[in-house]
């Protein structure tokens, strides 16, 4: 068992912020989280995704899909996306992403993710 980061504590409301209520992003963030077949949708998409091998390691697809349908849901740009996975702990929580073990995606690696889509339609 992994030993939980202090930015990770911080994330998940572990006492640090007594007072603090769902904002309206948590709470359309975790409706979203139930409603979408996430299993399903990287079944559909996991041919065509890349495989790990030479070259830089792959992203987790459920990771990048969650990451492209935020960037659509708040209308962001690649790189506004990359920002607002820094500055917002409801959107890391979603997308699963704990700053104290990992980096979020660079916006290249979303764009490269949404022209996979398109591409495969």
């Amino acid at each position: 068992m992994k030993q939980q980061t202090l930015a990770a504590a911080a994330d998940q409301e572990a006492g640090f912020e007594q007072y603090r209520r769902p904002t309206r992003r948590d709470v359309f963030l975790a409706t979203i989280d139930e409603i979408v077949p996430w299993q399903a949708l990287c079944a559909v998409i996991q041919p065509h995704y890349p495989k790990p091998g030479t070259g830089r390691p792959p992203v987790g697809l459920e990771r990048m899909l969650r990451m492209y349908f935020i960037q659509h849901w708040f209308n962001l740009a690649d790189q506004a996306c990359e920002d607002a996975l820094l500055g917002s702990p409801a959107l890391r929580r979603f997308v699963g992403i704990d700053l104290g073990r990992e980096r979020v995606p660079d916006g290249t690696t979303l764009l490269k993710f949404g022209r996979l889509l398109e591409t495969h339609k």
